[in-house]
């Protein structure tokens, strides 16, 4: 049986941890997936690298391997959209090349002096319509001040700024642009005008000269050359997108897409978005540009899945499956008989309280293992809930549904529990790789295969389940929350407390022992 040759494209994932390449059908379905794996590097508590170069290579290797899968079948490539890890700042040379062989990346810590100083000098909320955000580590405007002080020879080399993608692109095409999803989450935007901002520029001794053209994830960026033609297997003069970044071009791939949709995405954090046509300027919430032109607002709990994986390693050593844990969470009932977690295992990313703790409350005798578990998944819930409520209050609007997806979309028990929380269903996207998905919604735009993107998304997207709020479950978190959120608040006070109670542990045991 020989299978109809169709028009594809081909979708790009450069994330963390390795870089995928997908085969994409017409209706939006993985037909053929290659994968290659690289790693961070860690020269320093806190810091966290790769090499550009390993993207590329990783890139092409699965390129060749997708196109040839391709050939086999008879397929032909329309368009190639690329979606990466955001926020790894990529110095590029006047001949194209990476002007320094490593990167900081998303989630490297090495500019919190830089953010610190900052929030001693400035007055935040000044900066938040500025900016549309507000400080963190992870922002590129940090990193480059970063590498503008500490790598000057290569500084003084850099023509361009880009992203990870960008880069693929750049090796793909010769062409140097940013897209709007990137540059919006930058901490250099003007959020007023979608531009670069001079004054932002100048009051972080930046070099607004360095920076590409911010263009639309939806455009043609420009044409396959001979050289990575030979190198990728891709026809010369393929077209090649501008892409996203891959966060928000995975809220596409996932069907959130309009004002007034939200996205759940729970993997080791979780992150909360909810889209509007303005920033939501809140000191507690982050805005990102989505594919389709608007704005994502949101906040990111550090200890989403991580809280689980804290608890089996925690409890039983890792000797459970995760299966074997939502079974004991199962046997308690709903409310963990009045037993709370407050889930900040590894603090907060925003605000005064980026040093805040996890706790239990309210252990008796009665509880046990079952209660703990159930408690852990409960209070992931109700701290997204916490978030959802400020969203709200920030654009006035309350989504009907959450759409869920990442590896927290497959667990059952922890859907049904959040959902009742929220007291709203919860919806699954059919593919779970939603990223690849949004980048061939991208591409049917570019090649006129939809008329937009929210056509495209409604075409190509498929919600293959509905997890729907338990009543009785959802009576019993209704009365629990705002008991949640007087813990959130009063626990604050202790957080400087116990930072200086570790901070006098630091002593050698022998300074520490009575004589």
């Amino acid at each position: 049986m020989t299978c109809q040759a169709k028009d594809c494209t081909i979708a790009i994932d450069i994330g963390t941890g390795s870089t995928r390449a997908a085969l994409m059908g017409p209706d939006a379905r993985v037909l053929a997936l290659a994968v290659r794996e690289y790693q961070q590097i860690v020269p320093a508590f806190g810091w966290s690298e790769q090499r550009p170069a390993d993207w590329w290579a990783a890139a092409a290797a699965a390129l060749r391997e997708v196109t040839a899968a391709a050939r086999a079948a008879g397929h032909r490539i329309t368009a190639v959209s690329a979606c990466g890890q955001m926020h790894g700042t990529v110095l590029v040379d006047d001949a194209g090349e990476a002007a320094r062989a490593t990167v900081p990346l998303w989630n490297d810590k090495r500019t919190l002096d830089y953010v610190h100083d900052f929030e001693r000098r400035e007055r935040v909320a000044d900066w938040l319509a500025l900016t549309a955000n507000p400080p963190t580590p992870a922002w590129p405007a940090f990193k480059l001040q970063w590498l503008r002080d500490n790598d000057p020879e290569a500084w003084a080399r850099t023509r361009t700024v880009m992203m990870p993608k960008d880069w693929v692109n750049l090796r793909l095409t010769g062409e140097r642009a940013m897209d709007w999803t990137e540059a919006a989450c930058s901490f250099l935007v003007d959020p007023a005008t979608g531009d670069w901002s001079p004054r932002i520029f100048e009051r972080l001794g930046l070099d607004i000269g360095r920076m590409p053209p911010i263009r639309l994830s939806t455009e043609i960026l420009g044409r396959v050359t001979p050289g990575a033609a030979a190198e990728t297997g891709l026809a010369e003069g393929t077209p090649v997108l501008c892409g996203g970044g891959d966060y928000p071009v995975a809220l596409l791939g996932s069907g959130v897409c309009r004002p007034g949709l939200a996205s759940e995405v729970a993997g080791t954090s979780a992150i909360l978005t909810l889209v509007a046509e303005k920033p939501l300027l809140d000191p507690e919430i982050s805005n990102v540009g989505t594919p389709e032109g608007n704005w994502g607002g949101f906040v990111l709990l550090e200890s989403g899945g991580d809280a689980a994986r804290w608890a089996r390693r925690a409890f039983h050593g890792n000797a459970l499956s995760y299966a074997q844990i939502l079974d004991l969470a199962a046997e308690a009932r709903a409310g963990a008989q009045s037993l709370f977690f407050l889930p900040y295992l590894v603090g907060e990313r925003l605000g005064a309280h980026r040093n805040s703790r996890a706790q239990f409350f309210g252990l008796t005798a009665r509880h046990g293992l079952p209660e703990m578990h159930r408690a852990v998944l409960e209070g992931v819930g109700f701290a997204v809930n916490r978030h959802l409520a400020v969203m709200e209050r920030a654009t006035g609007t309350r989504p009907e549904a959450l759409i869920a997806s990442g590896g927290g979309a497959k667990a059952d028990l922890w859907l049904r529990i959040k959902a009742s929380i929220y007291d709203r269903p919860i919806l699954i996207p059919e593919e779970p790789e939603c990223g690849l998905v949004g980048c061939a919604i991208l591409s049917a735009v570019a090649t006129g295969a939809a008329r937009d993107v929210a056509e495209a998304a409604g075409r190509l997207v498929r919600h293959g389940r509905e997890i729907r709020p338990d009543p009785a479950w959802a009576e019993t978190y209704a009365r629990m929350q705002p008991v949640f959120d007087r813990l959130y608040a009063s626990a604050q006070g202790f957080y400087d407390d116990l930072d200086a109670l570790d901070a006098a542990g630091t002593l050698p045991d022998t300074d520490r022992r009575p004589t």
